[in-house]
């Protein structure tokens, strides 16, 4: 289903996203400021062409690092460039939601509508390998708390 998804997407406009991504990665590549969010960009050029099985996740979550800095310049990609990319997926997506076929594709439009807001830091992974990781953060953030706990878990839940 994933596969059909993804053609249809790519043809029918996916395709148009992905080479607008790239064309904004490229213009951000000229200046030397502008690499990091060039480099977002591509990412999310990838993601764009083939959306269906795959999410934008943090890229800490993986095994990736983030750069010092990422949460100033995703508010200035927000400032610059990321409201109205969010804005257009939006329209698209609300647009793709008249026909019953298009559903799918309006939801598409919606994650990138929420990624073009912070595109810095993101890495595209299968969405099973998304859900692991998530589950594996919420895993670690768990037992830190239990850890931090006076009694263990079986004699807390006793009393």
């Amino acid at each position: 289903m994933e596969f059909a998804l993804n053609l249809l997407w790519f043809v029918l406009g996916g395709s148009v996203a992905a080479a607008l991504w790239l064309v904004l990665g490229l213009v951000l590549c000229a200046t030397i400021v502008g690499i990091p969010f060039g480099v977002a960009a591509f990412k999310i050029a990838g993601f764009t062409a083939f959306p269906f099985g795959r999410e934008l996740i943090d890229a800490r979550l993986v095994g990736g690092r983030r750069v010092v800095g990422t949460g100033i310049a995703n508010v200035l990609w927000v400032v610059l460039a990321g409201f109205w990319l969010a804005l257009a997926h939006l329209v698209l997506g609300t647009l793709a939601f008249i026909t019953i076929i298009g559903i799918p594709f309006g939801m598409a439009h919606y994650r990138l509508a929420k990624v073009s807001f912070a595109p810095l830091g993101k890495q595209s992974v299968s969405a099973a390998m998304a859900r692991r990781a998530r589950e594996r953060a919420v895993d670690a953030e768990l037992n830190a708390k239990l850890s931090r706990g006076k009694a263990p878990v079986g004699q807390a839940l006793e009393r």
